[in-house]
């Protein structure tokens, strides 16, 4: 029988806002057994991360408070304690010894002016009471557990020396100093690479069947469920609708969210004209939820495309001419100069770079970070100076042009950033934000006429015209992105590159920004360059895709065929790493246990 480790019963987390008491995790029950690894699921705002900080008494107070409920926890598997009810002084000490967190952002987690070493070392010297001798030895050996490639060069680094993925792995080195008995992981891999991801998925895996750790894992992708969870919980609005094993949610979802949330990511093995949303599986309203499409399936089967479909769309756009001509692009970075400042060694971030998009089309560039695609996007808009090469937009050279035609072919090409947020204007209402491209290229006689312009362009992105006058902060992630959708459009350009502008949202909103984008190409006939690290979406939005490693393009062909039939090895790594959910990849890992 499994031993009893965490049991959460009747718990209840509010926050006081402006606009009320919020109940934000509403009666939530569920237990976790010994070496068990639980998956927490739903959207952003649907109370996962405040369940989460509800068990490490971490809601800040005010606002913040547990009004109701037990947090029972079985630290010698006989006397529960209720941490609900514990003093702060002995939460202290089951919080980093006994249960352990690791948080969505590692850069924000880790402080920026203390190098890594020494912050895992902190923890250990804190609750282990060792010397210091000890702690860097000891710091050293996790670091070679979590497999940090030079674990000397990662103990005297600073966090942003390091990557994404790295930083992540010493957070998870931090939160597995003290050997826990219950880890939680709260977004662990969200704008991971595919790649980096598996590692930390296989990472956490590994270390729970080590040393007998029970994870509660919380995330918004159910395809990473699938790869890590024994059971699952899915959460909506601060409540649980469904909880079971990980093959009874995957074969046979019962709540119109749990369908929902497993159909809205793309397929692998079909080519889907749209993405199923939240909205097409149930409506909610006063609170009471309707379910529209009971079978999942039969709904993502009406949106399959035929191969002799995408074959006919791949014909017509060969046909016309190419938008966008690259040849040999190169964007080169000193690394190491003379006392005089003269470059003596490059970082080769985009290296002999040449592919043609046609008009019409949607080229995906995929890769890991650190490839290149970024810089490749915004050396062709001249946002990055290139070092050599040519690109020819409308038969201009675009790297020949000064600064006043420049200005002029900035109406015809836009980008839409990867962060929402960081992109807008903070103190500019999103009104302004998306009228300030018009007066700039004096598009329209007056404010007033591009204001009516602004609404149009709201409603044309699925926001509403009251929003003209509220700001960034005031709204969600997705529709910020949807905001930075607008502001692109705002001067009818013909060419957007799409610089992984979806990679943080939930998988739900994600859906919707797609769905919007591939609308928005077949309603004024745009032509993208969609950038992502996520193979499976790239395949979704693509005609053709460019798979690039080191500054170099690695493969490139129809994006159905690279993923159906990859040639080079690096192009087939970044496939396997992709979570299937396949459920008989979930049968094969439990047979193996």
């Amino acid at each position: 029988m499994a031993e009893l480790l965490l049991d959460v019963k009747n718990l209840v987390t509010e926050f006081n806002t402006e606009n009320g008491i919020v109940k934000a995790v509403n009666d939530v029950s569920f237990h976790v057994n010994k070496g068990e690894v639980i998956g927490i699921v739903g959207e952003s705002g649907s109370g996962k991360s405040v369940t989460s900080l509800s068990i490490m008494r971490l809601i800040p107070n005010p606002p913040g408070k547990i009004t109701s409920g037990q947090i029972n926890y079985y630290r010698d598997g006989n006397t529960p304690i209720d941490l609900v009810k514990v003093e702060d002084h002995q939460m202290r000490q089951f919080r980093g010894n006994e249960i352990s967190m690791i948080f969505q952002e590692p850069m924000t987690s880790l402080n920026p002016v203390f190098t890594c070493g020494n912050q895992v070392m902190e923890a250990l010297m804190l609750h282990q009471k060792i010397s210091k001798q000890e702690a860097e030895q000891k710091t050293l050996d996790l670091f070679a557990q979590v497999k940090l490639p030079d674990p000397k060069r990662a103990l005297n680094a600073y966090p942003h020396q390091l990557s994404g993925g790295q930083k992540q792995r010493v957070m998870i080195a931090m939160a597995m100093s003290c050997q826990p008995k219950i880890l939680i992981a709260d977004e662990p891999t969200t704008a991971l690479d595919v790649t980096v991801q598996k590692t930390i998925l296989e990472l956490i895996n590994d270390l729970s069947q080590q040393t007998g750790m029970s994870t509660i894992f919380i995330t918004h992708d159910l395809g990473v469920i699938a790869e890590i969870a024994d059971r699952v919980i899915v959460m909506y609005k601060g409540e649980i609708v469904e909880q079971g094993t990980v093959f009874e949610i995957f074969s046979n979802p019962k709540h119109p969210y749990t369908k929902g949330l497993l159909a809205c990511r793309p397929p692998l093995g079909k080519r889907l004209s749209k993405l199923p949303v939240i909205a097409d599986f149930m409506s909610e309203e006063n609170g009471i939820i309707t379910e529209k499409a009971a079978d999942m399936n039969a709904l993502v089967e009406a949106f399959v495309v035929s191969e002799e479909q995408t074959k006919i769309r791949f014909e017509t756009l060969q046909q016309g001419n190419p938008i966008l001509q690259l040849k040999n692009i190169q964007t080169w970075f000193p690394s190491k100069t003379n006392l005089l400042g003269k470059p003596l060694e490059y970082v080769k971030a985009v290296d002999d770079v040449s592919f043609d998009v046609y008009e019409g089309e949607t080229l995906g560039l995929v890769g890991e970070s650190g490839c290149g695609k970024t810089t490749l996007g915004r050396t062709i808009l001249r946002l990055i100076e290139p070092t050599g090469g040519k690109a020819i937009f409308d038969g201009k050279d675009i790297f020949n042009l000064g600064q006043r035609d420049l200005k002029e072919l900035r109406e015809h090409m836009q980008i839409i950033f990867q962060d929402p947020y960081s992109s807008l204007n903070p103190r500019m209402t999103i009104g302004n934000a998306i009228m300030e491209p018009m007066q700039v290229h004096k598009k329209h006689s007056n404010d007033a006429e591009r204001k009516d312009k602004v609404i149009e362009l709201l409603e044309k992105v699925n926001m509403k015209a009251e929003h003209f006058q509220r700001y960034p902060h005031e709204f969600s992630g997705g529709q910020r992105q949807r905001i930075c959708i607008a502001r692109a459009l705002a001067l009818n350009p013909k060419f957007i590159i799409c610089d992984e502008s979806v990679s943080a949202l939930d998988v739900s909103v994600q859906a919707q920004v797609l769905n919007l984008l591939i609308q928005l190409r077949e309603e004024f006939k745009f032509t993208y360059i969609f950038i992502s690290h996520d193979l499976s979406v790239v395949k979704f939005m693509s005609d053709r895709m460019v798979v690039m490693n080191k500054g170099r393009i690695e493969e490139m062909g129809i994006a159905d065929d690279i993923y159906n039939h990859p040639q080079q090895e690096y192009t087939k790594k970044l496939i396997e790493a992709i979570p299937k959910g396949n459920l008989e990849d979930i049968k094969a890992r439990f047979q193996h246990r």
